[in-house]
């Protein structure tokens, strides 16, 4: 059998689309003929729009972990501290040919090892100590302490698979020495991004500006009323902030052609410029932490191992930064399983269940959730990100569960103002200078509205911005996939 979705009588409107505002427009006006319609099946009209979807916008998360900044130039370059001790992995030993020393090999050209410096060798089992006996270009004879003819020991000895590391930790010289070790200067790696250029518009014809149709609505900025085609431009004003910062946080860069065969800067160029690349892309956060942070993949905190997992990103912050306070930004199924592995491990109250938050009294509304928690020497503040979960962004593909931001501020040596700064570690940096300032223009063109600017009978809002991202230390994020 079948059902009847629609009444008989409404198959004579099929010639009519309805349209979900008050707008006067030619597919959706009921004629003479159609009265019959109205008399029976019109509904009770509602003015006010219904919030189906709720907070609509994604926006907000660089706004609470960053800051806007303007800058002038078409790049941004910013240089970040190096290492302060010396160590070396992916190396390989044998024994010297000159002498019955052993040799640590593989070394790149340039090392700063030097002679008298005192090193621990190890493949990550096996640890001897040493002392540099001579130096060459990609390799240094070596001393070991405590073993027989100064030689490494077999485990460590003769190794080609580049499983050999070591650092120094000191030195020592004999009495009356001459010149020592090796100088060098401080390290730095130096690193730089380019704003991008975002665009977007609104258009109403002028037939339609004329046509006051109204609806009240409430709007994701927290304010209401009555609109009619303004509630459209509202929207797209909204929908490009999002862009604003989706854009650095998904952002790619190009890249340079790896061979002549190549044609990605024709496929980006211009079509007045062939060849010449009229889009380069920025680099986004995503990319940023993919690049030079820390990726972990295979979260899953709300399991049996999920506080294990956690200890092993716990391990890997203790050997960069080591920054105590971090924010986590989550979808709800990662926001959950935190939760679940932080009540595993509190067993107060009856049926080892916590209650509540007032003394852990039973009669309160129990508590299942948390929004910050202490591991180890780090502080984590969690939250759920909007991007994540909604099912027209990120939400809809789930690959990436999680980021993970270190808090504060970072110093770094700006190149364009030769001095140190202080700055958040991810922050957003817009072009402006006196006279033009591009961090969200916009502007009407047209000839609706006051404005006679074409002989186009049509309003046009604009939307322009040029920016990017900067996101410093990035070896202290965590990217949970």
């Amino acid at each position: 059998m079948a059902f009847a979705t629609t009444p008989t009588s409404l198959a004579n409107l099929s010639h009519l689309t309805p349209r979900p505002v008050k707008g006067l427009f030619g597919d959706n006006y009921l004629s003479v003929a159609d009265m019959d319609f109205t008399q029976q099946f019109l509904p009770e009209v509602y003015e006010k729009e219904v919030e189906r979807y709720g907070k609509r916008t994604v926006g907000g998360f660089l706004r609470m972990v960053g800051a806007e900044m303007p800058m002038a130039s078409d790049r941004v370059v910013w240089s970040e501290q190096g290492r302060l001790h010396v160590a070396y992995d992916g190396l390989g030993t044998n024994n010297a040919a000159a002498t019955t020393l052993s040799q640590i090999t593989g070394l790149p050209t340039g090392h700063l090892l030097g002679v008298g410096m005192t090193l621990v060798v190890s493949n990550g089992t096996v640890t001897a100590k040493a002392r540099v006996k001579a130096v060459a270009a990609t390799a240094v004879t070596i001393a070991v302490y405590g073993e027989v003819d100064g030689i490494l020991p077999t485990a460590l000895n003769n190794k080609s698979d580049a499983s050999i590391k070591c650092f120094v930790y000191g030195s020592e010289y004999g009495k009356g020495s001459g010149d020592v070790g090796n100088s060098f200067d401080a390290s730095f790696t130096t690193f730089e991004n380019k704003p991008i250029i975002l665009r977007d518009k609104y258009s109403v014809n002028g037939s339609d500006v004329a046509q006051i149709g109204w609806v009240e609505v409430t709007t994701e900025a927290g304010t209401g009323g009555y609109l009619w085609y303004l509630k459209s431009e509202h929207e797209a004003r909204l929908r490009f902030e999002d862009y604003l910062e989706m854009s650095m946080v998904e952002a790619e860069k190009l890249g340079a052609p790896v061979d002549a065969n190549d044609t990605r800067n024709t496929a980006f160029g211009s079509a007045t410029q062939a060849g010449v690349p009229a889009t380069t892309g920025s680099e986004g956060m995503f990319e940023a932490i993919g690049t030079r942070g820390l990726v972990y993949n295979g979260v899953d905190f709300g399991g049996s191992g999920g506080l294990g997992q956690f200890d092993e990103i716990l391990a890997e912050l203790d050997k960069q930064g080591a920054i105590e306070e971090n924010m986590m930004f989550l979808d709800r199924a990662t926001s959950l399983g935190i939760d679940n592995m932080l009540a595993a491990q509190n067993s107060y109250g009856a049926g080892g269940t916590s209650y509540g938050v007032f003394d852990n009294s039973e009669d309160m509304a129990l508590n299942l959730g948390f929004s910050g928690f202490r591991r180890g020497s780090y502080d984590f503040y969690k939250t759920d990100w909007k991007y994540l979960n909604d099912s027209t962004t990120r939400g809809s593909i789930g690959d990436i569960e999680g980021v993970m931001v270190p808090a504060g501020t970072s110093t770094v040596y700006d190149e364009q103002l030769g001095s140190n700064i202080s700055r958040p570690f991810l922050h957003i940096r817009y072009r402006a200078n006196e006279a033009e300032d591009r961090r969200m223009k916009s502007w009407i063109t047209g000839s609706v509205g006051g404005n006679f600017t074409s002989a186009n009978d049509e309003m046009n809002v604009h939307f322009l911005s040029e920016r990017t991202l900067c996101v410093q230390a990035a070896n202290n994020f965590v990217l949970l996939k």
